[in-house]
């Protein structure tokens, strides 16, 4: 698998055919789990984390149930590849920065990958389209039980799977649901929402997880601590909360049609007028644009557009994916310019006319 194989394909989580897309962009939930015969990683010397590496991919690579996974040596990619795979979601940012032998092992349609020697000795991800965490439970457990035939995880009776950080520690589980709330940041309610979520022990995060700020109102909400919740607890805990998020943002695009439409009208068409005309645009800006026009298009105010359209484009003019599209390293300036062109490429039809807001 080369990384032009992964930036010129939509992975299954963008295509926006998931339960309740136009606001849950996806559902996602990871494993943390670590070999018993070696050390945590913060005390992994450069031979064990080789060790641990070389393992894993040999015991996964030998299962031939595990032969959809193909693996990436991390340590050997260039900054930028490194930094589209992060923008992906197909690695943390920890695994991109850090160093000494690790790698990602990811299908095809990027709904499963495995990091090996993050801050934990495996990390395995299930990330699926909209809001589906029983589709995701389902396929990281069948993974995680095929793994374990083969490896011998650190447990303990008492506490359950042993992980690098004390939080983590029991079930080793972080279930996490990326929602757009555009209508709950116009109405100034989204507030309100960490709130709620802060009294259930969940944690809201930018797009990007742990340490990032919300971009384009996007919100990632996850479990805070596992130890003595199990599995089907957790995903039901996220589950009730997300389920009221959705309430209360439909109910704030409603007020938005039916008491503010020209308002509404007004902005998602300056979002879209400035991504089809700007000459220069930064990422940050181009988040909050198409932000506007992914929720004009969910409200049917947009013609022509879709959905996974818009998801891709989030995706494409992040600056790693740009630069990889553009074939050459670009500062941010020249990012800023190649982003704009980018866009009015894509936002026009096929016969060259612009499409209109309803």
């Amino acid at each position: 698998m080369s990384m032009e194989d992964i930036v010129n394909r939509c992975g299954e989580w963008l295509r926006g055919t998931g339960p309740e897309s136009d606001i849950v962009m996806s559902s996602r939930i990871r494993l943390a789990r670590n070999l018993a015969d070696y050390p945590f990683i913060r005390r992994c010397n450069d031979i064990d984390k080789a060790n641990i590496e070389s393992t894993v991919r040999e015991r996964i690579v030998a299962n031939p149930n595990l032969d959809r996974l193909n693996f990436i040596n991390v340590a050997e990619l260039n900054l930028l590849d490194r930094q589209l795979l992060v923008e992906r979601q197909l690695i943390s940012r920890e695994l991109a920065n850090s160093e000494g032998a690790r790698s990602v092992a990811i299908d095809e349609p990027e709904q499963l990958s495995l990091m090996v020697n993050e801050e934990d000795h495996m990390r395995l991800q299930v990330i699926k389209s909209g809001f589906d965490l029983d589709g995701a439970w389902e396929l990281i457990n069948h993974l995680d039980d095929e793994i374990e035939s083969k490896i011998t995880y650190a447990y303990a009776e008492q506490f359950g799977y042993l992980t690098a950080c004390p939080t983590n520690v029991g079930t080793g589980m972080r279930v996490s649901v990326l929602v757009h709330l555009p209508a709950l940041v116009i109405t100034k309610q989204v507030e309100k929402f960490f709130r709620s979520a802060q009294k259930m022990n969940l944690v809201v995060r930018g797009l990007y997880g742990e340490g990032t700020q919300a971009m384009g109102d996007f919100y990632q909400v996850s479990n805070q601590v596992t130890l003595g919740k199990s599995e089907k607890d957790l995903i039901y805990l996220v589950e009730d909360v997300i389920g009221k998020v959705l309430e209360y943002e439909r109910m704030a695009r409603e007020v938005l049609i039916n008491e503010k439409q020209n308002d509404l009208f007004d902005k998602v068409s300056r979002a879209y007028g400035m991504l089809r005309s700007a000459q220069q645009i930064s990422s940050e800006e181009t988040m909050h644009l198409l932000s506007r026009v992914r929720m004009g298009v969910s409200l049917g105010l947009i013609g022509e557009l879709e959905i996974p359209d818009i998801n891709q484009l989030f995706i494409q003019t992040q600056p790693a994916h740009l630069q990889k599209i553009h074939s050459s390293e670009l500062d941010t300036d020249a990012r800023n310019i190649e982003r704009a062109n980018y866009l009015h490429d894509q936002l026009k039809l096929d016969n060259g006319d612009d499409p209109q807001v309803n």
